[in-house]
């Protein structure tokens, strides 16, 4: 939900022409979704009590968002079912940073 709202709200703004958002939108939900020659590119995690959980605590710790600290909880919950899992992306500054100190690697990379 978050990557297209983000998407859609830079076209209202005129940051981002119409026809490009809805391709980045397209590419994002392929992403998403897969299909019938590629999987989904995404874990899916449900909003569990303790995602939730884990979700205030963050809000508390870093001074998020609520749904902000919600990302970061399911993010934290998909790296301790797969340590794998090292990498966060986000443009929004203080997600950012709490995922950074939660030991994320940042997409897009910090300059």
């Amino acid at each position: 939900m978050e990557v297209p709202s983000a998407l859609w709200r830079k076209a209202r703004a005129g940051e981002l022409e119409d026809a490009a958002a809805g391709i980045l939108v397209g590419a994002f939900e392929l992403d998403f979704h897969g299909d019938l020659h590629s999987s989904s590119r995404f874990t899916i995690v449900s909003l569990a009590e303790s995602v939730l959980i884990t979700a205030a605590q963050e809000a508390a710790r870093h001074a998020l968002r609520a749904y902000d600290a919600v990302q970061l909880a399911s993010a934290l919950a998909v790296r301790e079912a797969d340590p794998r899992c090292e990498r966060f992306a986000c443009f929004d500054i203080e997600l950012r940073r709490a995922a950074s100190r939660a030991g994320f690697a940042l997409l897009p990379p910090a300059d």
